[in-house]
């Protein structure tokens, strides 16, 4: 199954997103009410592409553009998916400045999300891919930059618990003159064990840009013993 959801989030209207990013915004189109499904033993082509086609549109003279609004129903044997609180947008200011609109290197913000489940025995996999958007500030300049982001599977209840959660650093180049970029980022491999029961239902996975990650450092490998 392949299901896409909306984000309503906005960059928050204050500051810097008001002073330096609001112009920029309004041409980025984020947001909006689509939703599409497909079964995965019937779609062609792999989960980026159609994932893509399904948050952007399908290439001009292609498909019906209609067929891209029709609703979702909810999917009982797959976890939905949602922006994390407090990780949806991430700010960037030069380094060891204060953080003030004209030290804005950029701003990046989460939007639309997708996910497709394949259950193999006693284990399932969900893919998720999520939409996003760089808008350069004033001290912002072309070249390459590096976003933190963080899939989380959680069983939520009275004790949430995390079931697994992976780290990305997710590359996005910037050309001269582009004042804003959007990227796609798809996690191909978030396996765990199904649960019993109805206990599927109260599993989540959340996205969300995660700064703290940056700071972890690989587990370093033990050396073989000398002989």
């Amino acid at each position: 199954m392949f299901c896409v959801t909306t984000d309503q989030t906005r960059l928050p209207a204050r500051g810097i997103a008001v002073a330096v990013l609001g112009l920029a915004l309004a041409g980025c189109g984020a947001g909006g009410g689509l939703s599409g499904s497909s079964s995965a033993g019937s779609s062609s082509g792999s989960f980026t592409d159609r994932m893509s086609a399904a948050l952007f549109g399908p290439p001009a003279g292609s498909g019906d553009p209609a067929a891209a609004g029709t609703p979702t129903p909810a999917e009982p044997d797959c976890p939905g998916v949602d922006i994390r609180a407090g990780g949806a947008t991430l700010a960037v200011n030069q380094p060891g400045a204060e953080a003030t609109p004209m030290t804005l290197r950029y701003q990046a913000s989460l939007g639309r999300t997708a996910r497709e489940c394949a259950s193999l025995g006693a284990t399932m996999t969900i893919k998720v891919g999520v939409e996003g958007r760089i808008v350069v500030g004033p001290a912002g300049a072309p070249g390459q930059t590096e976003l933190p982001l963080r899939y989380s599977l959680v069983k939520e209840g009275a004790q949430p618990r995390t079931i697994l959660t992976k780290f990305h650093r997710v590359p996005v180049s910037i050309a001269p003159g582009q004042g804003n970029i959007g990227f796609v980022h798809v996690e191909e491999d978030l396996t765990f064990p199904v649960p019993p029961g109805e206990e599927l239902l109260s599993y989540v996975v959340y996205v969300g840009f995660d700064p703290e990650g940056l700071k972890e450092r690989p587990v370093a490998k033990r050396r073989a013993p000398r002989k």
